[in-house]
């Protein structure tokens, strides 16, 4: 079984996006007995606080089926656990680091070095543009399935 956990900033936007994106690109696949798929903030200032409502907006529209959660923290035992963790952008790797420390075993990446981009996955916390942000986690996790089927 492959577990990849999804790491973003609060866990109210981004990260969930990804975690139900996934679990919709690999559904589809028929291959939901292979993966185990979750997310996590990295920050403790959402903790406890449902998918954001512009979130659940796009993922409707888009037809990505998703549930109620509530936003957690990673810790290192999440490290120790998860095959892959996948980040948004490079803030959310830098404070990773005061989690995890080094990442002695190759586990983080960011979610767009998938798709062969160096760079971040557009933040709608501070846009408010939803529709660039799933376009972008989408591209990314169909990369990061592709190259693990």
């Amino acid at each position: 079984m492959t577990k990849i956990l999804f790491i973003c900033h609060g866990n109210i936007c981004r990260s969930p996006m990804a975690e139900f994106i996934m679990k919709h690109l690999v559904s589809e696949a028929g291959r939901c007995d292979s993966f185990e798929i979750a997310s996590a903030a990295v920050s403790t200032e959402e903790i406890g606080n449902d998918l954001y409502p512009p979130a659940k907006r796009i993922l409707t529209a888009k037809n990505i089926p998703f549930t109620h959660r509530s936003a957690r923290q990673m810790t290192r035992a999440d490290y120790n656990y998860y095959d892959h963790i996948i980040c948004m952008d490079h803030s959310n790797l830098r404070w990773l680091r005061y989690i995890i420390g080094d990442d002695s075993d190759g586990k983080v990446s960011l979610l767009m070095s998938w798709a062969h981009k160096n760079r971040d996955v557009a933040d709608p916390w501070y846009t408010g543009d939803f529709e660039t942000a799933y376009n972008d986690i989408d591209e990314g996790c169909r990369a990061l399935l592709g190259n693990i089927i």
